[in-house]
C-alpha cells in the first residue's frame, strides 16, 4: 500500500482539472519582473529596486488559486529570473546562462517590457536569445503601464506586437509572434489578474506542486542576504550595484534566551570591489551601515516571523564579478 501524497492532501479540494506549473518571467534589467511576481504572489517573495541587475537568483513564488464551482483549482509557480543583458562581466556570462537554463524547464515565457521606455536593442536581443527555447509560449506583459498615458501605451503596444513578429513568428513557428500581449501595472494592481488567468490557462493539467500557503520554495538564509542587499542599494551611486554581494556566515536562534522572548543572532556580510565603495556603504560616521541595518531588519523581521539582532560587515573583495573562484565563494 502507497503512503499517501503529502502534497496532495494538503489539496482535498483537489480534482482532475487542476492546473499546475512553472512561468518565467524574463526581460532586461528594471523592467518590472520582481515587483509583478510580488503582486501575483501576494507577498514580497523577491527583492525590488530601481537600481538594474537587482535580481541575481531564480526566485520562485508561488500563486495559489482555490477552486470554485466556476473554475478548476490551479497553482502557478513564477520563476523570477536575472535581467537579461549583453554581459560584459563573468557573472553577466552566468547569469545569462541562469536565464536560458531556467527557461528550457518551463511551461510559459513571460516577456516584460516596460510601457515608459521604447522598444530597444536590449529588448531585441532578449527576443534573439528567446528562439533557444524553442517550443515555449511567449506571452508579452508591457509593464508599468501606470506611468505613462493612455495615447503612448497604444504607441507602445503596437511595437511590442512588431517585436514579436519578427524576432518569434519564424522562429518558433508562431505566425502571430507573441501568443498575447497584455498591459499591466504591478503596482497599482491593474490587469494582474488577467495576467494571472492568462498564464494559469497555460499550465497543464496538474497535482498541485508545493502545499497550500508555501510562497517560495527560497531557502530563507538566501532571502535574509537579498534583503540585506536590497537595502544596500538604496541611495548608491549607478556604478555600485553591480559591485554589492551579501553573504550570511551565521544564522542561529540565541541560546540563553527564554522559549517566550526569541531572538535570532544573524551575522552577514557586504561585499564590494574596492575601498572607495566601502566608505560609500559604511557611510560617514557608520550612518549608512546603520540604516541598512535598520531597514534589512524591518524585512527580516516581517519574512520569519522573530525578532532578530542583525550584525553587518563590509569587505571588500576585490573584482569578485570577474573571478570565477571568488563568485564561487559568493554563491554564483
Amino acid at each position: 500500500m502507497t503512503e499517501p501524497d503529502p502534497v496532495l492532501s494538503e489539496f482535498p479540494e483537489y480534482d482532475e482539472n487542476f492546473r499546475a506549473g512553472f512561468a518565467s518571467f524574463v526581460g532586461r534589467p528594471n523592467a518590472g519582473k520582481s515587483t509583478l511576481t510580488n503582486a501575483l504572489v501576494g507577498e514580497k517573495v523577491a527583492i525590488t529596486s530601481s537600481k538594474p541587475q537587482t535580481t541575481r537568483h531564480t526566485i520562485r513564488g508561488i500563486v495559489h488559486r482555490p477552486q470554485t464551482p466556476e473554475r478548476p483549482g490551479a497553482q502557478l509557480v513564477l520563476v523570477d529570473t536575472p535581467g537579461l543583458h549583453r554581459p560584459r562581466t563573468l557573472l553577466g556570462s552566468r547569469l545569462n546562462d541562469l536565464v536560458v537554463d531556467t527557461l528550457s524547464e518551463v511551461d510559459v515565457v513571460g516577456f516584460c517590457i516596460p510601457a515608459d521606455e521604447k522598444v530597444g536593442p536590449g529588448d531585441r536581443f532578449i527576443a534573439g536569445q528567446l528562439t533557444k527555447v524553442s517550443h515555449k509560449p511567449v506571452v508579452a506583459l508591457v509593464t508599468k503601464v501606470d506611468k505613462i498615458p493612455k495615447d503612448q501605451l497604444a504607441e507602445q503596444l503596437i511595437a511590442v506586437d512588431q517585436l514579436g513578429r519578427e524576432h518569434l513568428a519564424g522562429e518558433k513557428k508562431q505566425a502571430e509572434g507573441f501568443t498575447a500581449i497584455i498591459p499591466v501595472s504591478a503596482v497599482k494592481g491593474e490587469q494582474v489578474d488577467v495576467v494571472a488567468d492568462k498564464l494559469i490557462a497555460m499550465m497543464p493539467k496538474s497535482p498541485p506542486l508545493y502545499p497550500t500557503g508555501e510562497l517560495t520554495d527560497e531557502p530563507e538564509v538566501v532571502m535574509v542576504a537579498e534583503l540585506v542587499r536590497e537595502a544596500a542599494l538604496e541611495d548608491v551611486r549607478d556604478e555600485l550595484p553591480h559591485s554589492i554581494a551579501v553573504t550570511v556566515e551565521e544564522m542561529n536562534p540565541r541560546e540563553d534566551r527564554p522559549a517566550d522572548k526569541p531572538l535570532l543572532d544573524i551575522h552577514a556580510t557586504i561585499h564590494v570591489e574596492r575601498d572607495s565603495q566601502k566608505g560609500i556603504i559604511i557611510g560617514k560616521g557608520g550612518s549608512r551601515l546603520k540604516a541598512i541595518g535598520a531597514q534589512a531588519r524591518e524585512g527580516i523581521v516581517k519574512l520569519l516571523g522573530t525578532p532578530v539582532y542583525l550584525d553587518l560587515h563590509v569587505k571588500v573583495t576585490k573584482e569578485w564579478q570577474r573571478d570565477a573562484k571568488k563568485l564561487n565563494r559568493l554563491g554564483f
